[in-house]
């Protein structure tokens, strides 16, 4: 029941981006800017901690997530280090999803062929 949750609450997100690309002039890039700093504010204001809780990786790997991540990351780090912390706790909460999104875009750089269009 956990990964039907999981599937259902991220692909529902996944439904929203793509209904952004759609129906809007937004470029990609944007729209995942947009569901970073969506997370961000949501976790800010207390709301997407208990929706994580709940959707589990439903909401913990899509975007939003991640800016989830680096507001509690921050908010840590502010409280441990003072202002200092606004700079470093975002880069230390984050790291490990960073780290593995630069080491699958190397796997994927070495192994694939591109082809021009």
């Amino acid at each position: 029941m956990i990964f039907l949750k999981a599937f259902l609450i991220g692909g529902l997100i996944c439904v929203v981006g793509q209904l952004l690309i759609d129906l809007t002039a937004l470029t990609p890039a944007r729209i995942l800017v947009g569901f970073v700093v969506a997370g961000v504010i949501l976790s800010a204001v207390g709301l997407y901690k208990p929706f994580a809780e709940f959707a589990q990786a439903g909401a913990t790997v899509p975007l939003t997530g991640f800016g989830h991540v680096l507001c509690e990351g921050t908010k840590k780090a502010v409280d441990e280090q003072g202002l200092l912390g606004a700079l470093t706790g975002p880069m230390t909460a984050g790291s490990a999803g960073i780290m593995a999104a630069l080491l699958s875009g190397l796997t994927v750089s070495l192994l694939a062929k591109p082809k021009s269009k």
